[in-house]
């Protein structure tokens, strides 16, 4: 019973965050329109600032819209039934972490893996970077540019 109320105290805490986001995307959607009919021309530099100004903001806002996608998705499988099982391992994803990143998908362990491997298909197999290509003798290390041939009819 107390994964249940954390699970409840979670999605409170998920709405909350959705919610605080999408009135920040809507505010800033209202803001840049508005801001743009009284734009007044300054000097280089206030240009070069905007334009930094305007490149931070849209990283920013990519992330929030990434994290609302993210939300979303938590709530939907709240109401399915299926929030806080890893999709790795299919395994209960610990309170503690949810707690820490509410919209997570899975456990530590799976996290940690897909980040190492690139997938979790690859378990326990590293990658062995030396033998991208085989077509060179293993004792060769030094390829010079001239020794590859290149098919440029493609």
């Amino acid at each position: 019973m107390a994964r249940n109320e954390a699970l409840l105290r979670l999605h409170k805490t998920l709405v909350a965050r959705r919610d605080e986001l999408r009135e920040r995307f809507n505010r800033d959607q209202f803001l840049e329109t508005h801001s743009r009919a009284g734009e007044s021309l300054g000097d280089v530099a206030d240009m070069a600032f905007d334009t930094g100004s305007e490149e931070v903001n849209s990283q920013l806002a990519q992330l929030e819209s990434r994290e609302l996608a993210q939300i979303d998705l938590s709530i939907r499988k709240l109401k399915q039934g299926s929030y806080g099982t890893c999709e790795g391992c299919s395994k209960k994803i610990p309170i503690a972490r949810l707690n820490a990143l509410p919209f997570s998908t899975m456990c530590i362990e799976c996290q940690r893996e897909l980040e190492e491997y690139g997938s979790l298909e690859g378990r326990g197999v590293k990658g062995d970077w030396g033998k991208v290509d085989d077509s060179f003798a293993m004792d060769e290390k030094n390829v010079s540019i001239s020794e590859l041939e290149m098919d440029l009819s493609k």
